[in-house]
């Protein structure tokens, strides 16, 4: 699963401002939570489909949806679908309600689209970005002595700090596997060497992120110290207020279509 790693390219979605990215998904985000529809996520869904294809993702950059994910999915939606309501259909004499079953896939569409939101700021921005878009943004919090330029660096070293702490997380797991495994003994005896396991395992993932953090801390004062990360010109351009242009006018036409043409045929 790439994440927190930008997909290399020189796109159109590649150039727009960070601020912007971010922008639009709180917007979305905000639309979708007040008018969660089939409309307003079906023209969230097209919209997003077209960033990725304006974005040349490639599809090896979507993570493989494992089985046991699958398993949840049927099983979640068989009961859900207990939950009955309208619309009802008949089969051989039999009348179905749909209402549980639609609402738990319209929940699962939501959740599909706003990770795929997510992960589209991933593959198309640069970290090094953020920190200044966050900055940009919450000026206007500065009248109010909110930190601004504060959260946005903690921002930015979080977005650092993940991709190599997995990276870490793997390297330990992976010489864990490498030890021979105990001799088989009373199963308590196996339960508290499982437990002792896991402690060591904690203890040195804590040893590796504390020595990260050391490096990181030693590289941000060679460069100038933590103000410099926030302190990069940011701003947007032309392309960008066209770009929050289209996602406002597919959030209000998402939303006056639940309101109006969809709601009417629902009822």
């Amino acid at each position: 699963m790439v994440l927190l790693r930008p997909v290399p390219g020189d796109t159109v979605i590649h150039r727009l401002w960070a601020g912007t990215k971010l922008l639009s998904v709180a917007v979305i985000g905000a639309v979708l939570t007040f008018y969660p529809g089939w409309v307003p996520i079906g023209l969230v869904a097209l919209l997003l489909a077209v960033a990725i294809r304006l974005a040349h993702i490639p599809r090896g950059t979507v993570p493989t949806i494992p089985r046991w994910l699958w398993v949840l999915l049927v099983l979640g939606g068989v009961t859900a679908a207990f939950a009955g309501g309208s619309p009802a259909v008949s089969v051989f004499s039999i009348d179905l309600e749909l209402g549980g079953l639609l609402n738990f896939l319209r929940i699962t569409a939501l959740s599909v689209v706003l990770l795929g939101l997510g992960a589209m700021v991933s593959w198309t921005t640069n970290v090094a970005d953020i920190a200044p878009a966050v900055a940009t943004l919450g000026r206007p919090l500065r009248v109010l002595r909110i930190p601004v330029d504060e959260w946005a660096v903690s921002l930015a070293l979080a977005l650092r700090a993940f991709p190599m702490l997995i990276d870490e997380f793997r390297v330990l797991s992976a010489a864990r596997s490498l030890r021979p495994r105990d001799v088989d003994g009373p199963r308590g005896g196996r339960y508290r060497r499982w437990w002792l396991g896991v402690i060591d395992l904690l203890a040195a993932a804590i040893t590796v992120a504390l020595r990260r953090a050391d490096e990181m801390g030693d590289a941000i004062t060679a460069r100038g110290g933590a103000g410099q990360i926030s302190a990069a010109p940011s701003r947007p351009e032309r392309a960008d207020w066209v770009a929050m242009a289209v996602v406002f006018a597919v959030c209000a036409l998402g939303v006056v279509l639940e309101l109006t043409v969809w709601g009417t045929s629902a009822r």
